[in-house]
């Protein structure tokens, strides 16, 4: 308890005092995760939409890879990456590994299946609702497809927010392309994991906070810009 307690006290210390290095770790973290959700919502949101839509004999078997690929071990992933991004690899030139570049694209690959399976499963149901009437007014599937995005986009930041969810918190990939270098790879779950390794928990659970804090800050703005949630009626 003592060490949870100075957990919470170094926390709002390293909160109200502006520690420079704390804003700068908290920074990243945002750049990183924002990104990669936005890049990550561009192809995957389409896709499960596409997926809603359109009928071909391997649908089935695709939904159930993408399905699959919801559960991809992060390690796994961020092996992939450095193969693909170390000296050796295909993509060795552009020296993107050990940079937050590089951790973007470990996240955009963790995610993508996870906002497209949602995002599958939201535009099927409207897809049943609309179908009659869109294939009436002889949509091409290009308008299909923007119509129910748009029309779902409240339900769609269930899957922005799941994807957010898992990409502020992930360590294992970014740790591995990141590298967790001070001052230009170093995130706040890759900092609490330095921090606890070096046996500093009471430092370690300040930053934890300032992770969920900052976590519950972001869903509450979404909810909030989106109005996921309206007042009830009596």
């Amino acid at each position: 308890m003592d060490s949870i307690g100075q957990g919470f006290w170094d926390a709002w210390g390293l909160i109200i005092s502006l520690d420079p290095d704390l804003y700068e770790i908290i920074f990243l973290s945002l750049q990183v995760t924002v990104s990669a959700v936005i890049i990550a919502s561009v192809i995957g949101l389409p896709m499960g939409a596409w997926l809603a839509v359109n009928r071909f004999w391997s649908r089935r078997y695709v939904i159930a890879v993408l399905n699959a690929l919801m559960g991809l071990p992060p390690v796994v992933v961020g092996l992939f990456v450095y193969m693909l991004l170390s000296r050796a690899g295909p993509l060795g030139g552009f020296g993107l590994l050990f940079s937050p570049s590089a951790m973007i694209i470990a996240q955009v690959i963790i995610i993508t299946p996870l906002i497209a399976s949602i995002s599958h499963q939201t535009i099927r149901d409207l897809w049943a609702e609309y179908h009659d009437l869109l294939i009436s007014m002889n949509a091409t599937r290009t308008q299909r497809i923007t119509a129910l995005l748009w029309d779902g986009k409240r339900a769609l930041l269930t899957a922005t927010l799941a994807g957010f969810g898992r990409a502020i918190g992930e360590v294992g990939a970014i740790m591995i392309v990141g590298g967790n270098i001070e001052h230009a790879t170093r995130v706040l779950t890759t900092a609490i994991a330095l921090e606890t390794g070096k046996g500093n928990f009471a430092f370690a659970m300040g930053l934890g906070l300032v992770l969920i804090v900052l976590a519950v800050i972001i869903n509450l703005l979404i909810h909030i810009i989106g109005k996921t949630e309206r007042a009830s009626t009596w």
